[in-house]
This record gives C-alpha cells, structure tokens and sequence, in this order.
C-alpha cells in the first residue's frame, strides 16, 4: 500500500463534527502480513497425533494394555499446547484488528476459540469413557480412545485450515480496512435500512473503540515517520548535495505533518462521537425505563379494573338470581291469588 501523500488528506474542519469516516481516516500504509509459520507447526503436530493414534497397536505392540494410558497422555498433552497455541492465535487477531480490519478480527476471534474448544471436548469425552468402562460391552476401550482423539484431532485441524485460510486472504487483502466502511456518524443522514444502527450499542462502542485503536497506531506510524524524514533532512542539509533533495524532503515532511494533524483531529472526532453515542445510550434506556414504568402502572390499573369487573359480575349474578327468585316467588303469589278467586267466586255461587 503506498504512502499517503497530502493530496489524498482531506481538509479537516475542526468546527464540523460528525463526518462520515470513510474519507477523513487516513489509510495505514504499514500493513504487516500475519505469519502462518506457527499455525503449520501446529497441524504437523495434528498429523503426528494422527499418526500415533492409526498406529497405536504397532508402536505399543509389546505393551498393548499400555495404549490407553498412552492415548490419554498425548491428548492431554496435546490440551496445553492447543491452549498456548491459542494465545498466539488471539495475539495474532489482536494485530489484525489493530491494522483497521475489525470484521475480519471479529470473524477469527470466533475461529480461534474452536480448536481449544474442540480439545476440551475430546478430552472430556475420554474422561467418560474410562469412568464409564466396566459398563462399555461393544468396543475396547483403547478403541473407543482412539476413535474419540482421531475424531478430535480432525476436527481441529478443520478449523486450523479455515484459519490459515482466512490468514492467507488477510495477507492478500489490498483494499481500505472495514473499520472506515462500518461505521457511521452519529448524526449523518442515512438510508432506511440503517436507522436501527445504534440498538445495538455495545458493538458500536467496540467499533469504535477499533477505530481509536486503528488511528493510534497510524498516528505512532506517522510520528516515527516525521522523525525518520527529520533524520533524513539534517543528513541532506550537513551533505548540502543540491536543493532538489532537501525541497523534497521537506514537502514529504509537510505532508506527513498534514497527516498527522488530521489524524489528531479525527481521533477528537470521534472521541466525541463516542460521548454523543453513550449519552444517545444512555437517553434511550432512560426512555425505555420510563416506558417500563408506564407499562407497569398500566397493568396494575389493568388488574384493578379486571377485580372491579370481576366483583360487578358477581353482584350481576347475584341480582339475575334474586331476580329469578322474585319472578318465582311472583308467579306463586298470582297463582294462589287466582285460587283464591276461583273458591270465592263459588261460594258466592252456592250461596245463590
């Protein structure tokens, strides 16, 4: 990636904040590719283990009852060197994120968890079996051993080869980091489908905490990069050979200066971008309090009036069966009234 020069630096202006990234950041231009040496040491140890695990009854044909114990032994060991094997891998994503690609990082980190992962499991499988062996009728359990630590040590070398993979492509990356093409500023305009962007705020916070990363080392860069053409201009002007090469020197410098500067600028930018985030963060979880508590008083008032409705219907079924009784006791009561019409209504008969 070639030096940037002062024409590709934007023009920062100080009393604008909340730009958009993209084209403020300067671009690092001292990319270190990541080594894979160690990530091949480690699958020719997968193969070695490999190998021992096919041929465990002709390496321990003299002292077969031995095998399990050997097996258990080499996986065990195989455990603490995948375990340091795995701070180099997070020592290694921890380089890529600081050179600006934060998605790329994001990806390895999950692959570098896997091969210890993967061991853990396969030791804790072994584990199993040999509590569980009186009771194990279809297979040795040398077999049983060896099946499991074959399984295991292909599994991981699955993952060491997605990640020399995802290495190599890192190495052959030639394009802007994806720190500058994921993040947004707070208030800039965006398109529909980026307003939900700061739901998630702790990704924009580590984000964004990347991209501090990424400018501090770019900054470090640029300042040994002033100190090294200042070295270089005091030689030229001692050796006084012509002009030409100390205007040169000068104009680099300038530039590296101009780059500086805004760098500084940009890293104020998004320091405040970061405080405006978290207050932002902090607003919308006051808001969501809120609503919780207004959500709450709402289902109280729900519950108050669903024992108010409750009662109005008892004292409803209540009065329907007073009601009821009335009717009953009214028909009873017009009944015997007629009786006693119809018998009186005789006796005046009779009595005529």
């Amino acid at each position: 990636m070639a030096h940037a020069t002062s024409s590709s630096v934007p023009a920062v202006d100080e009393n604008s904040l909340f730009v958009d990234l993209l084209h403020e950041a300067p671009l690092s231009s001292h990319r270190q590719p990541r080594s894979i040496f160690g990530s091949i040491l480690y699958c020719i140890l997968l193969a070695g283990c490999v190998v021992v695990v096919v041929a465990a009854r002709w390496i321990f044909f003299l002292t077969p009852e031995l095998i399990p114990a050997m097996i258990c032994s080499c996986n065990v060991i195989l455990l603490v060197i995948t375990g340091i094997f795995q701070q180099y891998l997070v020592y290694q994503v921890k380089k890529v994120r600081l050179q600006g690609y934060y998605m790329f990082s994001e990806k390895l980190k999950h692959i570098a968890r896997l091969p210890f992962a993967a061991t853990a499991y396969g030791t804790a499988s072994m584990l199993l079996i040999c509590v569980w062996q009186p009771y194990l009728q279809m297979l040795s359990v040398s077999t049983l051993l060896r099946i499991v630590m074959f399984a295991e040590v292909v599994g991981v070398g699955c993952f060491m080869s997605v990640y020399i993979g995802c290495i190599h492509q890192y190495n052959s990356l030639n394009g802007q980091p994806d720190i500058l093409k994921s993040l947004y500023s707070a208030l800039q305009p965006s398109s529909s489908l980026e307003e939900l962007r700061y739901h998630d705020g702790g990704r924009l916070s580590d984000q964004q905490m990347a991209l501090l990363q990424y400018q501090r080392e770019n900054l470090h860069y640029l300042s040994e990069e002033v100190l090294r053409l200042q070295e270089l201009l005091s030689k030229y002007q001692r050796a006084d050979d012509g002009a030409t090469p100390q205007v040169d020197l000068a104009h680099l410098l300038a530039a590296r200066d101009q780059e500086l500067r805004a760098l500084s600028a940009e890293m104020n930018q998004v320091h405040a971008e970061i405080r405006l985030a978290r207050n932002l963060i902090a607003e919308r979880d006051s808001e969501i309090q809120q609503i919780r508590l207004t959500n709450n008083k709402y289902v109280e008032e729900n519950e108050r009036l669903r024992a108010i409705l409750g009662e109005w219907s008892s004292r409803a079924a209540k009065l329907e069966r007073a009601l009821e009784a009335e009717k009953v006791s009214t028909m009873e009561l017009q009944k015997r009234i007629s009786e006693q019409r119809s018998q009186s209504s005789s006796q005046v008969g009779d009595e005529r």
